[in-house]
């Protein structure tokens, strides 16, 4: 969640900068003759948006829908691996942990966003 903010404040930041740019190029410098607005800074800050949700933005996104969707599927008898590195085995899952095995035969409980991958059996 604390992600989104930020991208939603970098976005917020990104359109008043455009807006700024818009305006101060509608203005014409005193002693000149008003000429015409330039769109083309336009068109690039539009470009660099685009450039900035296509490469960051959308795969961030992606990745985390199939984070969602890995943790959803886990069930008792999984291999996993935590984001801390630990490897072990699921052998029970609540609404918010996972109690997993590691090699020793201890068990664990973390939280159940920490479980970063699945591995194959």
């Amino acid at each position: 969640m604390n992600r989104n903010k930020m991208l939603t404040g970098t976005l917020i930041a990104g359109l008043l900068v455009t807006l700024l740019v818009f305006i101060g190029g509608c203005a014409a410098p005193e002693g000149t003759q008003g000429g015409g607005f330039d769109y083309t800074i336009i068109i690039f800050l539009v470009l660099i948006f685009a450039v900035f949700y296509f490469l960051m933005i959308r795969p961030q996104r992606r990745r985390q829908k199939e984070q969602q969707q890995m943790m959803g599927e886990l069930k008792r008898g999984d291999k996993v691996i935590t984001a801390g590195g630990i490897y072990g085995q699921i052998e029970s899952i609540s609404e918010d942990s996972v109690v997993i095995k590691v090699e020793s035969g201890a068990t664990m409980r973390v939280a159940k966003g920490s479980v970063a991958l699945r591995r194959e059996k």
